[in-house]
């Protein structure tokens, strides 16, 4: 099946898609992107990861159209005709040279919508192993709490990790503490107290991250946002990531050392199924 591709205002099969190469997304990572899911065929959150990239691109100068973009996610995915799917949108500077502006209003636009294979239910039943990467967060950059194309530390770290036998890799920012990982989120729970890093220890605000605060807070599960130090790894009870895409996946293993037990823990358990909820009730089909 040839996949359909929405690029600058238009649905194009994907061998008819083309980028400038002077783009300067491709040029230089002068980009913005989002990936979400979809569930019978509705994007869940849309408007929460449209704000965000929103948000960003303001930050850049990027002139983009949230109305248009909303409609365009929409049309993509039904012309696509696939029910549960892997949507990204990507938006970058487009053509020109870096510096002659700090307004780009002709953006490049993708978006792209393909079938997603979730992780099967023995993969959350085991949850992930992590390591720790000797590459570190810059919490003072402003680049780190953007969803930007500038995604070479995370696929390095990523790659590093599956080469030792790993499924994640955890990023410290540059005090030594504990940021997030490669392509997710991270969460502790210590003493019954649901932790997470605060947004001052170089994370990106993710959206299943904050959905997942709210979720807690709704289940009387105390949190905190706050500085975590790398040694709090190993003395919590239980641990997961969170993203788009996987959800709530369980950390069990942390270097090579079981986190409590090595499997996941009854906090961890109640959070997936309660966002499962969550995603029922908003993508009922």
């Amino acid at each position: 099946m040839n996949e359909i591709f929405y690029l600058n205002g238009l649905l194009v099969p994907s061998k008819s898609a083309k980028v400038s190469v002077k783009d300067m997304g491709f040029l230089y990572g002068f980009g913005l992107f989002e990936t979400m899911r979809t569930y019978n065929g509705e994007v869940f959150h849309l408007e929460s990861h449209l704000n965000r990239l929103g948000s960003s691109a303001e930050f850049l100068g990027l002139s983009v159209n949230i109305a248009e973009l909303e409609d365009a996610v929409g049309k993509t995915v039904e012309a696509n005709g696939i029910r549960d799917a892997r949507v990204r949108i990507t938006i970058s500077a487009g053509e020109g040279k870096y510096g002659q502006s700090n307004k780009y209003t002709h953006p490049t636009v993708l978006i792209t919508a393909e079938h997603y294979q979730p992780y099967s239910e023995e993969v959350y039943q085991g949850g992930f192993r992590a390591v720790i990467s000797p590459i570190r967060r810059n919490s003072r950059s402003p680049i780190t709490s953007l969803k930007t194309s500038n995604y070479l530390e995370s696929l390095i770290s990523r790659q590093q990790a599956r080469a030792m036998g790993a499924d994640e890799a955890i990023f410290l920012n540059e005090q030594g503490l504990i940021a997030e990982a490669s392509m997710s989120n991270i969460f502790l729970v210590i003493n019954n107290v649901l932790k997470t890093p605060d947004r001052n220890s170089g994370v990106l605000p993710g959206i299943t991250r904050d959905l997942i605060l709210e979720i807690a807070s709704a289940s009387e599960i105390k949190t905190a946002e706050e500085a975590l130090g790398p040694d709090e790894l190993f003395e919590g009870q239980e641990a997961f990531f969170t993203n788009s895409l996987i959800e709530v996946m369980p950390l069990t293993w942390i270097e090579g050392r079981p986190v409590a037990s090595g499997k996941p823990g009854p906090i961890t358990r109640k959070l997936m199924s309660a966002y499962r909820d969550m995603v029922l009730n908003h993508c009922s089909g």
